[in-house]
């Protein structure tokens, strides 16, 4: 045994034993190193899975951003359109349309969106679209007044064609009786005949002997007729078919021309048959047929033909 213990070499065994213990340090160092290579590994992988994830989330809302941004930019094209279909010329709806096209063009140009952004262009639509839903119900209501005022004006219309129609027809109507009682009150004379005188107001037998001619007539009874004062004119026309006329050649208003008359006399007629006789004097007349008209107030009221020997 002691020979055993003999046999040791203490100064080696240190060496041995100083080898080992920095081995052993050198094994804890690489298993630190090694671990702290893990966790940097770990946080490595951890930071990777959560920035792949920002990312997809990331892609995730910056597609429903363009979504929005899309579906902003349809409204506002919509409202545009809505707005050019009003075709109404209105300051203040201009303005507006102008808006909308202004937003549009932000938006196409936006290159960095976000919620508040969006959030931001929705309100701005949603004010224009208040807006324009406003004024088509302004125009709708101005289009139900308008059809209202034209049924009324069309109702009115017709009511006035048929006042108009009326009042026509009353004035034809009235025109009618104007004529008839125009016509009808005229005086006419009836019976008329003519005969050759000599100087003593005696009737001859031979028309060369006399020295004047007297109309007879008969002025008919006409209660349709202004009672009054009238002149009666009496053309007397010869054989050889002209007026018998006076030194003056007188003449009265017939047609709106001047005709000259032989005689005239002014009577009171007051509507019932009145008997007449006109003189007219002179010298030379001849054997034949003598025309003879009568005249008042402007119408031939009667005439015949007479033959005298």
């Amino acid at each position: 045994m002691r020979e055993e213990y003999n046999d040791y070499d203490e100064p080696q065994y240190e060496d041995d034993y100083d080898q080992y213990e920095e081995e052993q340090v050198d094994n804890k160092a690489v298993r630190g190193y090694r671990i702290v290579i893990i966790i940097l590994a770990v946080i490595l992988v951890a930071l990777s899975a959560v920035y792949f994830k920002m990312h997809q989330e990331q892609k995730a809302d910056y597609a429903l951003l363009e979504e929005d941004r899309t579906k902003i930019q349809g409204d506002l094209d919509s409202l545009i359109v809505s707005y050019d279909d009003l075709k109404i010329k209105n300051d203040t709806m201009a303005a507006n349309l102008e808006e909308a096209k202004l937003l549009v063009e932000q938006l196409k140009n936006e290159r960095r969106l976000n919620y508040n952004k969006i959030r931001a262009y929705q309100k701005e639509v949603g004010t224009l679209r208040t807006i324009m839903q406003g004024y088509v119900r302004q125009i709708d209501s101005l289009n139900n007044v308008n059809k209202k005022l034209t049924k009324e004006n069309i109702s009115y219309k017709k009511e006035i064609s048929t006042a108009q129609l009326r009042a026509e027809m009353a004035e034809e109507r009235a025109a009618e009786l104007n004529d008839k009682v125009r016509v009808g009150s005229v005086v006419r004379a009836r019976s008329i005949g003519m005969v050759a005188l000599n100087s003593k107001s005696k009737e001859v037998t031979r028309v060369k002997n006399a020295a004047r001619l007297r109309v007879d007539f008969v002025l008919g009874g006409n209660e349709l007729a202004e009672p009054g004062q009238r002149t009666i004119y009496a053309c007397i026309t010869s054989p050889e078919g002209y007026v018998l006329s006076g030194p003056d050649a007188a003449t009265f208003t017939f047609e709106t021309e001047k005709k000259v008359y032989s005689a005239s006399r002014d009577v009171d007629y007051q509507n019932d048959d009145l008997e007449v006789k006109i003189f007219f004097n002179g010298s030379g007349f001849t054997a034949g047929t003598y025309k003879v008209e009568l005249y008042s107030e402007g119408k031939l009221i009667g005439q015949t033909e007479v033959a005298l020997r």
